[in-house]
């Protein structure tokens, strides 16, 4: 007999669950079946680039981290940096050393000026008045020694004149002595008459007085001469005294042209026709655009090795994009607080330390058309280039450990 067929005589007789193939990943050997998802080939692939990406990278940040830590130690530290640096020139201020009304003026702000060059002008009727006295001066105190020249001739002649009256009486005197001398014995002995004998003797006397006469004519002559001597010096000095105030006159007179002293470009002007300027008062002042100069302020932990002659990169935030290149010229012997108005006193109150800077001048190596942007007070940045003074580190600790041996 037959039975009918059903469907659970098919599960019956089909493969048992033990012994069914199994599918397993051939890539991953892991079962479909165990919950994790199946990766496609493409996406192995994928995963495979991406590692192979990642240690491209990996090397190249390596490779880009030691030649960054080499290029430090080799260059990066000697490279000193500042954006506290600016732009400086020597300006000089136009003053007037003159008071007076000003005339005319010859220049105006910003305006290029050669050395030389005349600024304004102080009106000059009064300075020539006084060089006018001045000569008027000078030709009196010349007429003045001319009169004495001639008192010191009158004097001398006046000299001559006595000193030969005075050798015409003492030789009369010489002659009426011999006289009396001769006459006294003869008159003892009653050969010559008393009268005459007594004639002698009062010429002789009268002689004499002359002499002194005579004499003190001389002495007079030559104090005359005396007199009119120092009365030549005086008027020599009067002379020079003119001749100064002359000149001074004449330079009161140039200084009423206000010259510029060195060339550059006119800035903040302060001139006007009309106005009444004082000695001293500032008019104007004169930038020399051809000389500027970049003062850098670096930390005093960043000058160890600056010294003159090291090159320098430097960057104007006005120009950007563009370097310029120049060289330390000098470091100032002390920071800046040093030649501040008010030095800091750290020796009283409560200390903090503050890191000093100091400023560094550099040369900067710029063309006409840069220096007509170039002005003084723009920012820089700037880099200076210390490896040239590598040694001296090393020289300076020897240095100081001799010092230490001795």
């Amino acid at each position: 007999m037959t039975l009918p067929h059903t469907p659970d005589d098919d599960r019956q007789t089909g493969p048992s669950d033990d012994t069914a193939p199994t599918s397993t990943d051939p890539q991953t050997g892991r079962d479909p079946d165990d919950g994790e998802k199946v990766r496609s080939p493409e996406e192995i692939a994928r995963r495979k680039r991406i590692g192979r990406i990642l240690l491209v990278l990996a090397i190249i940040g390596l490779i880009y981290g030691a030649y960054s830590f080499i290029s430090y130690q080799l260059v990066g530290r000697y490279i000193q940096e500042t954006d506290d640096a600016y732009i400086r020139a020597d300006s000089v201020t136009i003053g007037s050393k003159l008071s007076g009304y000003i005339r005319s003026i010859s220049v105006r702000d910003n305006q290029m000026v050669e050395r030389g060059a005349l600024l304004a002008e102080i009106d000059p009727t009064d300075y020539s008045n006084r060089v006018a006295d001045a000569n008027a001066q000078i030709a009196v105190a010349r007429a003045n020694r001319d009169a004495s020249q001639a008192s010191i001739g009158e004097a001398r002649t006046g000299i001559s004149q006595a000193e030969a009256a005075l050798a015409s009486a003492r030789r009369e005197l010489a002659y009426l002595n011999s006289q009396v001398a001769l006459y006294r014995p003869l008159i003892a002995t009653g050969a010559e008459p008393k009268q005459t004998y007594d004639q002698y003797v009062a010429n002789r006397d009268k002689a004499a007085e002359d002499v002194a006469g005579k004499q003190a004519a001389v002495e007079q002559s030559r104090s005359q001469l005396a007199s009119a001597e120092a009365q030549l010096e005086q008027s020599n000095a009067q002379v020079q005294s003119a001749e100064v105030k002359k000149q001074s006159s004449q330079n009161d007179l140039g200084y009423s042209r206000i010259a510029a002293p060195i060339a550059g470009k006119v800035a903040s002007s302060a001139l006007r026709v009309g106005q009444f300027v004082q000695p001293g008062q500032r008019l104007l002042s004169i930038v020399p655009t051809q000389d500027i100069y970049v003062e850098a302020n670096f930390k005093e932990t960043q000058i160890g090795l600056m010294r003159a002659g090291q090159p320098v990169i430097m960057r104007v935030d006005a120009l950007s994009g563009v370097e310029f290149h120049g060289k330390v010229e000098s470091v100032t012997p002390g920071t800046g607080a040093t030649f501040s108005l008010i030095p800091p006193q750290n020796a009283t109150g409560n200390f903090t330390k503050i890191v000093q800077r100091v400023p560094v001048r550099i040369h900067i190596d710029a063309g006409p058309e840069a220096r007509q942007v170039l002005v003084p007070g723009l920012s820089v940045r700037v880099e200076i280039d210390t490896r040239s003074a590598k040694p001296m580190r090393e020289k300076i600790k020897q240095e100081q450990e001799g010092g230490a041996a001795r």
